[in-house]
């Protein structure tokens, strides 16, 4: 009985010790890759002329492939071991999906669209909805199906813009196109940054309501309130803003080719390649195992913290940029 117990615990063990390993390779996160690269290699595959927004669209096609075919595919739904246990990689997939997200709804509603009034490109109406499907989807419909299904019609729409005889397929790079994406851009680092901040914690003062006297809200609030991520999420916030910056990281690299002319014109260039660099940072490689919670000026360093410094500086110039955009 004794020796059958053994046996039992050994393949226990031994099961243990696989489901580490292979976690451990899952949980590598994706190399960047050249955005301008990356377009030319796939219109030669596909016989198509790099124009006006095919890196863009080009690189929101790779951003979204990436969380399907990396090591280990899409992690965020799957209900087996080792994955199960795993929260980084998913918190990683789930900032880059936002990511695509915004960019996705941005493309149906700005910069294929000339004004306003002109309709919706069809295969994009039809790409956007699919990536908002649960990241954590498992039956049928699955998050991966539908976000395959996304990835297809964005395929299509580029491939349209290419087709010189399709002109009603457009990428319009206009500075009010790409300041409207911007704007949802900084909402996202500075929810971002608020909660990495809150790693440790912090009185925040109610601003809610400030600039106008007249202002109201649906409810009451406090005037001031505590802060504070809870600690077995912080590893979880720190991915999820690793996963949102890589991803706008190569989508801003996109902007700077495709906006190449709006960028010159407004003396912008200089601007998008400070933020550029502030997010290179937020990708250096993480040689602590843990991700540390120091406090202060402490002994012990605070990760969060430090992503939260590069996060904020990045949305600040963002403001910057989108300010330059919008004067004459």
């Amino acid at each position: 009985m004794s020796q059958h117990k053994g046996k039992i615990a050994g393949i226990v063990v031994l099961l243990l010790i696989i489901f580490y390993a292979i976690a451990v390779y899952w949980s590598t996160e994706p190399s960047r890759f050249d955005v301008v690269a990356n377009a030319k290699e796939q219109a030669q595959l596909r016989n198509e002329k790099i124009v006006t927004g095919y890196v863009t669209t080009s690189t929101l096609i790779t951003v979204a492939n990436t969380l399907l075919d990396k090591p280990g595919g899409y992690l965020s739904n799957d209900v087996i071991p080792p994955s199960i246990i795993m929260d980084d990689m998913p918190a990683w997939e789930y900032g880059a999906l936002e990511m695509v997200r915004d960019l996705s709804l941005s493309m149906r509603k700005d910069f294929s669209r000339s004004q306003s009034q002109s309709t919706e490109h069809e295969a994009l109406k039809k790409a956007q909805p699919q990536f908002n499907i649960s990241s954590e989807a498992w039956a049928w419909p699955s998050a991966e199906g539908e976000y395959q299904k996304g990835i297809d019609y964005l395929m299509v729409y580029r491939g349209q813009i290419a087709n010189e005889h399709e002109r009603d397929s457009q990428f319009y790079a206009r500075a009010d196109n790409l300041r409207s994406w911007l704007k949802e851009a900084e909402k996202r680092l500075g929810s971002l940054s608020q909660r990495l901040s809150a790693s440790v914690g912090q009185e925040k003062v109610n601003t809610d309501l400030a600039g106008n006297s007249s202002n109201k809200q649906a409810t009451l609030a406090p005037l001031q309130q505590q802060v504070r991520t809870p600690w077995l999420e912080i590893d979880d916030v720190f991915y999820e803003s690793r996963g949102a910056t890589w991803a706008l990281l190569h989508f801003l690299q996109a902007i700077e080719y495709d906006f190449n002319d709006v960028l010159e014109k407004k003396n912008a260039r200089v601007s998008l390649q400070q933020i550029i660099r502030e997010l290179e940072a937020t990708q250096e490689t993480v040689w602590s195992p843990l991700i540390l919670n120091g406090n202060g000026f402490g002994y012990v360093a605070n990760h969060s913290l430090v992503m939260a410094n590069y996060i904020s500086r990045a949305n600040a110039a963002l403001i910057e940029l989108s300010e330059l955009l919008a004067q004459g």
